[in-house]
C-alpha cells in the first residue's frame, strides 16, 4: 500500500515543475489522466483527456496504437484494420515474400484487392485492452526473509498465475510489466492477432532513401512507411479506435503526441551501471555486430538470392550497430555518465540528514556493488547471450534443445519463453527462419562468433566453444557442423520441434550436439543473471523512491515496451555552434540529394513525377522534440485533435544517447509526413488505399 500511495503522490505533484521541460517523459495511459488538463490544453491538446483514456473502461484513443512482433509500434488508420507503420518495421514481411523474380524489396508492393494481400508467417499485432495494477500481488509474492533467487522464483510463479488467469479467453495475451525496477507492477491484457497481411510498401529507394549514411541524421528525405491489414477469423479486424489521417499536416510550433511502445531506456540506472552499459553492451555490440555485418555482406555480395535472403537480418544488424555507435558517441559528447554521477551524489547529499531515506542510500551502495560483480563476467555474459542472435542455424539449434528440455517439465515450471502458450510462436519462427537462411553467410557469422569467443581468457571462457574449436581451424570446423547437420533442413527442423531431448541426442547431429554442450552454460549464465536481476529489483525501488522524492516533480518511469505517450512540438535544433536545422524537409530535398547511386538513387517514376509539381511544396519529414527511443519506430504522431500527421521512425544523431538522459536542446525525433504518403499513393494510383484513408482535398 505504501508503494501505491507514493506513486499516486508522485504523479499528482502538479505540472508547474514539469513545464520547464514539457516534452520530457514517456507517460503511461494512467499517468496521462493525472496530468493537469489545463496544462495539456495550453500545450495544444484539443480533445478531452478522457477521450485519450477512459479509466472506467481501461481503453481510449491511445489503444488505436498497437505493438508489432517486429518490435515496432503502429497505428490503425481505418475501420477495416488497416495499419500504418514504418517500412523497416514490415521489412521482414516484405522480405518473406520476395525472391529474385519477384523482388518486393526493391520494387515495392501494392495489393489492389483483399485477395492480393500477403500474409506473414510470424507477424503479430497486439491491441491493448486492459491495464490492472498488481503491485500488491507481486511484491507480496515472496515470503519474508527469502534470498534473491527464491524471491525471483516466487515473483515469477505469481506472474505466471496472473497471466494464466488473464488468458482464459481465446486470442488474449497477457503480461506483467515492472515499472521503475519493481516499484509498480501492471497486468496488461492485449488482443493478439496472428493474421497480418502486407498491403503496401514503397520501393526500397523510397523507404530507405539515404540508407545507413543518413540513418539517425538530419536533414532526412525518406518515405519510411508501409501498410498491413489485421484480420480476425479470416475477416478484416474492426478496431474500436483508429486515427483519421490529417489533411493539413504540421507546421513549426505545432503540438503533437507520439504514441507507442518504447522499448528500453536506462535513466533509472546509477552512474556505475550506466558505465557498464556503455562498455559491456553498446561497446561490445558495436564490435561484434560490425564483424557480423562484414561477414554477411561479403558472403552474399555475389548472389542476388543471398542478398535477398540476408536482407532483413542485415538491416536489423546495421540499425543496431549504428545505434550502438551513436550511444557511445552521445555518452562521451554529452558527458552523460559524469553528469549522472554528479546527480547521484546530489541525491545522496540531500538524503544524508534524512533518516527516512536511509534504505535508499543503502540501496544505491548495493546497486553499485552489484554492478562491480557483473563487470567480472560481463564479456563472457555478452557472448553467451549473443549465441542466440547471430547465426540462424545455431539459434534454431539452441531453441530446439531448450524447448525439448523444458517440455519435459510441468508447464507451470517451464521457463516463461518456453511455456505451452509460446509453442505456436516458436514453431512459426523456426519455419520463418528458412527465409533468412543463406548458408555461406550463416557459416561466416558463426565463424566470427567462434573467433571472438576464443579470445576470452581463462577462467572466463565458454567451455563448449573451447572443446569444439580450441587449437583447430574455426572455418573448417564450422563447415563440418553445417555439412553434418539437419537443423538447416526445414522439413527435418519441423520434425525436431516435436522431439524429446533423447530423440534429439539420438540423431547425433553435430549442430544439435554443440547446442547441447552450450545449454548447461547458457542455463548457468541465465540463473546467475536472474539472481543479479532479482537483487536489482529488490534494491532499485528504494533508490527510485529517494530519487523521485529529491526531484519533487513527476518522473515518468523508464521505457519497458508498454504503451506510452510523449507530448511534443514541431521544432528545429542547433546541433553545434553556428548551425541551426529547420524542422521540415520536402520532396525537393530528395531530388537535390539524388545521385542515381545507392543509397541516394530515387526511383525513376518519382523523379519524373517531381518534374510536374512544385517539389518544395510536398512535405517529406519533420522534427519534433518528443521523448522517444527504440520501439517507437512506427509510432503514430497525432495532432491535438487525434488526427494522424506522421509516423515516427528515428532520432537525430546527437540524441541517440537520449536513452540515458533527456536533453531538451537536442532531443529531436524524426517523422515522415503523411502528406508525402498521400502524394506517393496517388502517384502509384493506389485508389483503393487512398479511399480507405478518407477524403482527399478537392
Amino acid at each position: 500500500m505504501a508503494n501505491r500511495t507514493l506513486l499516486k503522490s508522485i504523479v499528482c505533484l502538479g505540472m508547474a515543475a514539469m513545464a520547464a521541460s514539457a516534452e520530457e517523459g514517456k507517460w503511461t495511459p494512467q499517468q496521462v489522466l493525472q496530468l493537469d488538463q489545463a496544462w495539456l490544453k495550453k500545450q495544444g491538446l484539443e480533445l478531452p483527456v478522457s477521450r485519450l483514456w477512459d479509466p472506467a473502461r481501461g481503453t481510449g484513443l491511445l489503444s488505436g496504437t498497437v505493438s508489432l512482433s517486429s518490435g515496432c509500434s503502429a497505428g490503425f488508420v481505418s475501420a477495416n484494420g488497416l495499419i500504418l507503420t514504418n517500412h523497416h518495421c514490415l521489412f521482414g514481411l516484405i522480405q518473406e515474400h520476395s525472391r529474385p523474380d519477384r523482388d518486393l524489396i526493391t520494387n515495392g508492393f501494392l495489393a489492389r484487392t483483399p485477395e492480393e494481400e500477403l500474409r506473414g508467417t510470424t507477424m503479430r499485432v497486439a491491441i491493448p485492452r486492459k491495464f490492472t495494477d498488481v503491485t500488491r500481488e507481486m511484491t507480496g509474492a515472496a515470503p519474508a526473509g527469502a534470498d534473491d533467487l527464491a524471491r525471483s522464483r516466487a515473483i515469477e510463479t505469481r506472474q505466471k498465475a496472473l497471466v494464466a488467469a488473464c488468458e482464459k479467453s481465446p486470442g488474449i495475451r497477457c503480461s506483467v510489466a515492472a515499472f521503475d525496477g519493481g516499484l509498480q507492477y501492471t497486468l496488461i491484457e492485449t488482443l493478439e492477432l496472428t493474421d497480418v497481411r502486407l498491403v503496401y510498401a514503397p520501393p526500397r529507394a523510397v523507404g530507405e532513401f539515404g540508407g545507413e549514411e543518413d540513418n539517425f541524421r538530419w536533414p532526412r528525405h525518406v518515405g519510411d512507411f508501409a501498410m498491413a491489414r489485421a484480420y480476425l477469423d479470416g475477416k478484416p479486424y474492426h478496431p474500436e479506435f483508429y486515427f483519421p489521417v490529417s489533411q493539413a499536416g504540421v507546421k513549426p510550433g505545432d503540438f503533437v503526441m507520439v504514441l507507442g511502445y518504447p522499448g528500453r531506456t536506462m535513466r533509472s540506472l546509477t552512474a556505475d551501471e550506466m558505465a557498464d552499459q556503455r562498455d559491456y553492451v553498446f561497446g561490445l555490440r558495436e564490435q561484434l555486430y560490425g564483424e557480423w555485418i562484414q561477414a554477411l555482406e561479403e558472403a552474399a555480395k555475389s548472389s542476388r538470392e543471398g542478398e535477398i535472403t540476408v536482407a532483413a537480418t542485415l538491416k536489423s544488424l546495421l540499425n543496431s550497430h549504428t545505434n550502438a555507435q551513436g550511444q557511445l558517441a552521445g555518452l562521451q559528447r554529452g558527458r552523460i555518465i559524469e553528469k549522472q554521477k554528479a546527480a547521484d551524489e546530489a541525491v545522496l547529499a540531500w538524503a544524508a540528514q534524512k533518516p527516512a531515506y536511509a534504505a535508499g542510500v543503502a540501496a544505491k551502495r548495493e546497486l553499485d556493488q552489484l554492478a562491480a560483480r557483473r563487470r567480472q563476467t560481463a564479456t563472457r555474459d555478452f557472448l553467451l547471450q549473443a549465441a542466440s542472435s547471430g547465426a540462424v542455424a545455431l539459434k534454431d539449434a539452441i531453441i530446439l534443445v531448450r524447448l525439448a528440455g523444458e517440455r519435459a517439465k510441468p508447464d507451470a515450471e517451464r521457463e516463461p519463453n518456453y511455456m505451452q502458450r509460446e509453442w505456436e510462436r516458436i514453431k512459426a519462427g523456426l519455419e520463418r527462419d528458412q527465409k533468412s537462411f543463406f548458408r555461406p553467410a550463416d557459416e561466416a557469422v558463426l565463424v566470427r562468433y567462434v573467433q571472438r569467443a576464443l579470445q576470452l581468457e581463462a577462467p572466463g571462457r565458454i567451455e563448449a566453444v573451447e572443446r569444439a574449436f580450441r587449437g583447430q581451424d574455426p572455418g573448417r570446423n564450422v563447415r563440418a557442423l553445417y555439412e553434418g547437420t539437419k537443423v538447416t533442413d526445414l522439413e527435418q527442423r519441423m520434425r525436431m520441434f516435436g522431439e524429446s531431448a533423447d530423440q534429439l541426442r539420438a540423431r547425433k547431429d553435430p549442430l544439435l550436439d554443440f547446442a547441447f554442450a552450450l545449454d548447461p552454460e547458457l542455463r548457468a549464465w541465465q540463473t546467475a543473471a536472474r539472481v543479479q536481476d532479482a537483487a536489482a529489483a529488490r534494491l532499485r525501488p528504494e533508490w527510485r523512491k529517494l530519487v523521485i522524492a529529491h526531484a519533487g516533480q513527476p518522473v515518468a518511469p523508464d521505457a519497458n515496451s508498454t504503451l506510452r505517450v510523449s507530448f511534443a512540438h514541431v521544432a528545429g535544433y542547433a546541433p553545434r555552434d553556428g548551425v541551426f536545422y529547420t524542422p521540415q524537409t520536402t520532396l525537393a530535398g530528395m531530388i537535390e540529394k539524388n545521385t542515381g547511386v545507392e543509397p541516394f538513387a530515387a526511383p525513376a517514376q518519382l523523379l519524373e513525377a517531381a518534374k510536374t509539381v512544385d517539389a518544395s511544396k510536398i512535405p517529406l519529414d519533420f522534427l519534433s522534440n518528443a521523448d522517444t527511443t527504440g520501439g517507437n519506430s512506427g509510432s503514430p504522431v497525432v495532432n491535438g485533435r487525434g488526427e494522424l500527421v506522421g509516423l515516427n521512425f528515428d532520432r537525430v544523431w546527437e540524441n541517440v544517447a537520449n536513452d540515458f538522459g533527456y536533453n531538451p536542446e537536442i532531443a529531436r525525433n524524426i517523422s515522415v509526413d503523411v502528406r508525402f504518403l498521400r502524394w506517393l499513393l496517388e502517384l502509384n494510383r493506389a485508389d483503393n488505399v487512398l479511399n480507405e484513408l478518407g477524403p482527399r482535398k478537392p
